[in-house]
């Protein structure tokens, strides 16, 4: 089966299982479990920011950091369609009493700036207090751009507001940007990375910042049931994602591209607009019904009109799709 529903489904690949067999475990709510601390360590270093928190799922780690940087009655700035908004089951609403502001991202990918500052609340009664801006990178696939976050971080800091990204595909962006990922974490006060999405960890997420936030962070993450005992197993998989796995997402980018490009060609497909990263996305007019119905005789799982490219995406299987995809229009 070739599955492009999300880069969500991949599996852990032999050396990886082997690294999971074999990791140092402890108590990791005691702060023992050695292979937590030296994933939490090396995420740290990696991202420029002093220290990080291992979390069960990149939903978790965006709740942490709404709940370490807002308290109740404060608000936060974010996108109509950002996961910490529509995503995550209003969880900074329901478990923070935190007020969310969405606003819409344009087709960067971005929230308007100026729409932004517009929104920032007076100090008046009237008014939940504007504490934080949340951005989201990758956002479906779009990189933000250096510049941007450069006029975000003047924004913010202007203001004195707290800055959260949502980088669950952050190192897509980064290997997209050819920069080290620090390049971008370097204007956020927090960050979440996804373990399990490209890097290919089966679970894990990352919750990194400066020592205070992260101190208030592990104690939401008890609060909501997130501390772990001997979690050193799937840990072990995460350090080897980070350790192994980031560069080759330029495969992936790669891939999408190609198949990007070549299925365009075909009459009758056409794209929303040109990948960056590894999602591509058919224009909804489309009949996405009967292609994915076409695609699931072909071996080929799809969700809809978002393609998600990953490890366990081949060459060959871009050529499989491909094939299909011309079967579908003969057909």
């Amino acid at each position: 089966m070739i599955d492009l529903r999300s880069d969500t489904v991949t599996q852990p690949t032999p050396e990886m299982r082997e690294i999971i067999a074999a990791a140092d475990t402890g108590d990791d709510v005691y702060g023992e479990d050695p292979t937590i601390n030296e994933l939490e360590a090396y995420a740290a270093r990696l991202t420029g920011k002093e220290a990080a928190v291992y979390t069960v799922a990149a939903t978790q780690s965006n709740l942490l950091g709404l709940m370490s940087h807002c308290e109740r009655g404060h608000e936060y700035i974010v996108g109509h369609e950002a996961h910490t908004y529509l995503y995550e089951a209003g969880g900074g609403a329901v478990l923070g009493s935190i007020q969310p502001c969405p606003l819409y991202f344009n087709e960067r990918g971005e929230l308007d700036l100026d729409q932004v500052e517009a929104a920032i609340k007076p100090d008046d009664s009237h008014y939940a207090i504007t504490r934080l801006v949340c951005l989201e990178n990758t956002q479906s696939g779009k990189v933000l751009s250096l510049d941007y976050l450069e006029r975000y971080d003047e924004l913010t800091r202007r203001h004195g507001l707290r800055r959260h990204l949502d980088g669950a595909r952050v190192f897509n962006a980064a290997v997209a940007l050819h920069v080290p990922v620090s390049e971008i974490t370097q204007y956020f006060d927090t960050v979440t990375i996804c373990l399990s999405k490209g890097l290919a960890a089966p679970v894990g997420s990352l919750l990194v910042g400066d020592v205070d936030t992260i101190k208030r962070a592990r104690r939401w993450r008890k609060m909501v049931g997130g501390g772990m005992r001997q979690g050193g197993i799937v840990a072990a998989a995460g350090l080897y994602a980070l350790q192994n796995n980031i560069e080759r997402l330029a495969d992936d980018h790669a891939r999408c591209a190609r198949l990007a490009d070549t299925i365009s060609g075909i009459e009758g497909f056409t794209l929303s607009e040109q990948p960056q990263t590894n999602m591509l996305f058919l224009d909804e007019s489309m009949d996405i019904g009967g292609l994915k119905a076409h695609l699931a005789d072909a071996g080929i799982t799809i969700s809809g009109s978002r393609w998600v490219l990953h490890q366990d995406v081949s060459d060959e299987d871009v050529d499989a799709v491909i094939a299909a995809c011309e079967a579908f229009v003969a057909a």
